[in-house]
């Protein structure tokens, strides 16, 4: 069987990570624990002051963003995969596309020079107690629009995944558009990640057409399906979304995952675990659940996949597994 290929696209956001105290982050006035948003000179404040900072040492620029980490854990399960992303070639631009590359993921678009808008970063202060207080700056990531996505990439492409926060603008709808015709015209199949209820919440219409016109599956939590069809009965919300798109599936923080495609609706069980670093659940869900879609696995199979990936990322810090995942698919007769 030929190795399955998968393209995504999303947000390109390196990760800035450093340790830090209580002490500086109260003089820095950012606000422990949670993920903000900054603009330019803020994000450049923070990284001078991180890079400042004599308990920090040198931080770690590690590539993220919510597809990119998918796709990072779609190549370390063997498929193949590339990113459509934007960066500036700045220095943090260009080691995020050599390191995508390096870790196997084709780095589609090269680095735009010139008078642009910054790499986007998360400015990450890592405390004692392992609270992750995250900065982040959009900039040149949100510009994506349908110039940056050339049909020709999709040529022999079984799967593109799209990351909602990027719907949030003109551009990144046409870009998403233009992707999920060329998905198809290579005879591949097109799927999205709500990512946000609050996205959903501000282009709920225009979600609504995606969903029910060119996406073949579509990824939500329950926030994000209630938002989407704006009913708080969960069971009314999936009967809405399956009259639209043939393929739905909704995560349930920590509860069994519910899958529907056509007439067929399945669970997939979630074991419980103490979580270390939520981040990234929904990333590696989403790669186990298409992997398994992938490589031909029935629909419930492909649900625990997601499963298992998610709760492997949330046993350690990172957004990207470190287990080898085949295995423990292996070890419960998935695959």
């Amino acid at each position: 069987m030929t190795t399955p290929y998968v393209i995504g696209i999303g947000n390109a956001v390196m990760d800035v990570i450093a340790p830090t105290s209580d002490a500086t982050l109260a003089r820095l006035g950012v606000e422990k624990g949670i993920m903000q948003l900054v603009d330019r000179a803020r994000s450049e404040f923070l990284m001078a002051a991180q890079s400042a900072d004599p308990q920090a040492g040198k931080a770690r620029l590690v590539p993220g963003g919510s597809v990119a980490n998918t796709l990072a854990g779609l190549g370390m399960l063997g498929l193949r995969t590339a990113f459509i992303g934007k960066v500036a070639g700045d220095p943090l631009g260009l080691s995020y596309a050599e390191q995508t590359e390096a870790q196997g993921t084709v780095f589609v678009n090269p680095p735009v020079a010139g008078d642009v808008a910054p790499t986007s970063r998360s400015i990450i202060f890592v405390t004692p107690d392992g609270e992750r207080s995250m900065n982040t700056y959009l900039g040149i990531s949100g510009e994506l629009g349908p110039d940056d996505v050339n049909p020709a990439t999709f040529s022999g492409a079984d799967w593109l995944f799209l990351e909602g926060y990027l719907f949030d603008k003109d551009a990144g709808k046409a870009a998403f558009l233009k992707a999920a015709d060329a998905c198809h015209a290579a005879g591949g199949q097109a799927g999205i990640a709500l990512s946000d209820p609050f996205c959903v919440d501000r282009h709920r219409a225009d979600f609504r057409r995606l969903v029910a016109g060119p996406m073949d599956y579509v990824i939500g939590n329950v926030h994000e399906w209630q938002s989407l069809y704006q009913v708080e009965d969960l069971e009314e919300a999936l009967r809405l979304a399956s009259a639209d798109c043939g393929t739905v599936i909704c995560t349930r923080s920590g509860e069994d995952a519910i899958l529907i495609r056509g007439a067929e609706r399945v669970t997939a069980p979630v074991h419980r675990v103490v979580p270390v670093d939520a981040t990234g659940a929904g990333d590696q869900f989403a790669a186990g659940l298409i992997y398994g879609l992938a490589i031909g696995a029935d629909l419930a199979a492909a649900g625990r996949m997601g499963c298992i990936a998610a709760a492997e990322v949330i046993g350690h810090v990172g957004a990207r597994p470190e287990s080898d995942l085949r295995a423990a698919f292996r070890a419960e007769e998935l695959a």
